[in-house]
Parts: structure tokens; C-alpha cells; sequence
């Protein structure tokens, strides 16, 4: 039997991740209150409950350590050696007009290490994808872990359109999605949520594209756990520029292989 001394930090990447796609599931379709971050940015009373029980498993667990959560801030030693990463509802705009797509994200820093364990649930089909930073499954609603395998046979890119577009103009992703180049060899798609992130580890989609600025890898709320189960699964990932997305000039493409991988560069890098 595991219990919270000898849980191993992927498993507690998983039960607290689950924990908060409970409380994502238990609320929704509930009438929410909105709290306006600026920019057209919000949350909503969801996002706020689903990352206190998010922070109480990881008190319980791991009292030690020092978490960001993207609500609530970072708590803890600045220079902290071990940080977990919240995001407690992507895909908050999604959530809030009904739409089932969304992700709750918990990943483990290590600061020697980079990250060490993470957790994508998905609060509606049940799945949580997990990676211990070695090896990538996902655990369905019926508890069974299978090796998550990734394939660009669908050709599906999930596409971020969400601003800010800071490589504009030299990149646009919806000048992307049109370039014909883009639509002869892929088929986009938009969810709106990290959860495709994830979809690319289990073979769902050939890739995801976004745009944004650096550090994705070390510090990002909504990324890490992502790029995580994608790293640990086998696919390619780096930023818009083919370096490595905390070093180069920020983005992010996930692909399932590295012809996928290269189209997408070489499109990215011709402004389409």
C-alpha cells in the first residue's frame, strides 16, 4: 500500500493533478464568479478551488517545497532547489462558456534536474497523463496506466491563437494555418488548451504550435507539464527557432517525430 511517506513524486504529480480535475469536474456548469486579471485575461471561482486542492495535497505531501501556482503566486524560497508548477484550470475561457477543454496541469522542478515529475489531468474523459521523467503513460478512468506512444499519423496540429504574438510579423500562427505549404501536408486544429499538449505524447495529434516568449521549459505554469510528458515520451521539442525552448527566442513545437518536427520549423522560419 503507498501512502504519503513512501509516494514517489510522480505519484504525487498524479493524485494532486486528479484532485484538482475533481474539483474542475465537480463545478462545472455552476453559475461562477469571474475575477478580471486584465487583458481580457480571468479566472474563475473553479480555477481558484481547483488549485487549493491542488496545494493541499502538495502541503500534505511535500511541506518542503516551494510552489508557483498561477493563482495564487509562488510561496516559498525564491531559489528553491524543488518548486512545483500549478496551472489549476487551462483553458479557464473554454471552461466558463462549457466547453469540456481544459487541463490541469502540476509539474515537479528540480533545479539540477530540470523536471523531474508531472501530471496533465483531463477532468472530463477521466485521463491523467503522467511521466516520472523517465518513462510517459497515461491512466484511464478505470485506473490503468498505458505507455503513452507518440505518431504524427493524424496529421492534426493544434494551433495556439491566444495573443500576445510577440515574433509577429515575422510569425503569425493563423497566417500558418492558411499558408498552403501548412494545409497540403497538415490539418489544424484549435483547442485552447495544454491538454494538446498531452495529445501529442499519446498520438492524438502530430503536433502543437505556439507562440510566446522565453523560459517555457524552467518556469511555465501552463508548459512544463506538458513538455514533460512529451520529452519523457519520445518527441521533439524546442522552441519556434529549433533551439531548446528555454534558451532560444521563446515558442514552442511539439511533434510526434522529427519529419513532422522539421516541416513545421521550415514553415515557421519562412513567416507563413
Amino acid at each position: 500500500m503507498v501512502t504519503m511517506d513512501t509516494e514517489n513524486d510522480a505519484q504525487v504529480a498524479l493524485r494532486a493533478a486528479s484532485a484538482g480535475a475533481a474539483v474542475v469536474r465537480e463545478m462545472y456548469g455552476a453559475s461562477l464568479a469571474r475575477y478580471e486579471k486584465g487583458g481580457g485575461d480571468f479566472a474563475t471561482a473553479a480555477d481558484i478551488a481547483a488549485e487549493e486542492a491542488v496545494l493541499d495535497v502538495l502541503r500534505a505531501a511535500r511541506p518542503d517545497d516551494a510552489v508557483t501556482g498561477e493563482e495564487s503566486g509562488a510561496t516559498g524560497a525564491a531559489g528553491a532547489g524543488r518548486r512545483w508548477l500549478v496551472d489549476p484550470l487551462c483553458g479557464t475561457l473554454n471552461y466558463a462558456v462549457g466547453t469540456m477543454l481544459v487541463a490541469v496541469n502540476v509539474a515537479l522542478r528540480d533545479a539540477s534536474a530540470g523536471i523531474v515529475a508531472a501530471a496533465s489531468a483531463d477532468p472530463f474523459s477521466g485521463e491523467v497523463f503522467w511521466t516520472d521523467g523517465a518513462g510517459a503513460w497515461v491512466r484511464g478512468a478505470e485506473g490503468r496506466d498505458d505507455r503513452l506512444i507518440p505518431s504524427a499519423g493524424s496529421r492534426l496540429v493544434d494551433v495556439n491563437l491566444d495573443p500576445p504574438f510577440p515574433h509577429a510579423p515575422g510569425f503569425r500562427a493563423v497566417e500558418l494555418m492558411a499558408a498552403p505549404e501548412f494545409v497540403a501536408g497538415f490539418r489544424p486544429r484549435v483547442v485552447s488548451s495544454t491538454v494538446a499538449v498531452a495529445w501529442v505524447a499519446a498520438g492524438r495529434r502530430a503536433a502543437y504550435i505556439t507562440d510566446g516568449g522565453p523560459g517555457l521549459r524552467l518556469d511555465s505554469v501552463h508548459f512544463a507539464a506538458g513538455i514533460a510528458l512529451c520529452e519523457a515520451a519520445g518527441c521533439v521539442v524546442t522552441g519556434i527557432d529549433g533551439l531548446p525552448v528555454d534558451r532560444g527566442a521563446g515558442g514552442l513545437v511539439v511533434a510526434a517525430d522529427r519529419e513532422t518536427h522539421a516541416a513545421l520549423l521550415e514553415l515557421a522560419a519562412a513567416g507563413a
